[in-house]
């Protein structure tokens, strides 16, 4: 890059002085300061596009290394299913056949779901400590409510 010194600066602005002339001199000086600050710019932009493409092509090459190794990892997952599989479906007509031959054998039921259902809240309080301790487990509606709790009419004349 060139050197500027002090001195050299110095020359420049003298001559600049004596040929353009002191009237035009800050016009001149102000326009090319934005001249070279556009062309600043401009080179930073530059380098930025420049380093973003390096930085995309370096993005691309991990994303073709974790695409692969997520291929990888599908194809020794699907081995080894197709392999337990293999290996299941073995034991189990071993178990099968070695069941019937061997009547000393035990047999387990097959699972059956419990049949629970899933959106019916249940608490963690048991429900016989609720009816003992009173708590209600049931809601009413306003006329279950009123008939429930309305005061039973006196027998007997008060006059």
């Amino acid at each position: 890059m060139i050197d500027l010194g002090i001195s050299k600066i110095a020359l420049i602005g003298a001559v600049a002085l004596i040929v353009i002339g002191p009237e035009k001199l800050p016009r001149v000086a102000r326009t090319v300061g934005a001249l070279l600050g556009k062309a600043q710019r401009y080179v930073a932009d530059v380098k930025n596009e420049v380093n973003r493409s390096m930085e995309l092509d370096e993005l691309k090459k991990m994303k073709d290394t974790m695409e692969s190794a997520a291929r990888d990892v599908e194809n020794s997952v699907q081995t080894s299913a197709s392999d337990f599989e293999k290996s299941w479906a073995e034991t189990t007509a071993l178990a099968s056949d070695s069941s019937a031959d061997a009547p000393g054998m035990i047999s387990f039921p097959e699972y059956k779901h419990p049949g629970k259902n899933w959106r019916l809240k249940q608490g963690a309080t048991p429900q016989w400590f609720k009816s003992r301790s009173g708590v209600r487990t049931k809601a009413l509606s306003g006329a279950a409510r009123v008939a429930r709790y309305r005061p039973k009419p006196r027998t007997g004349s008060h006059v």
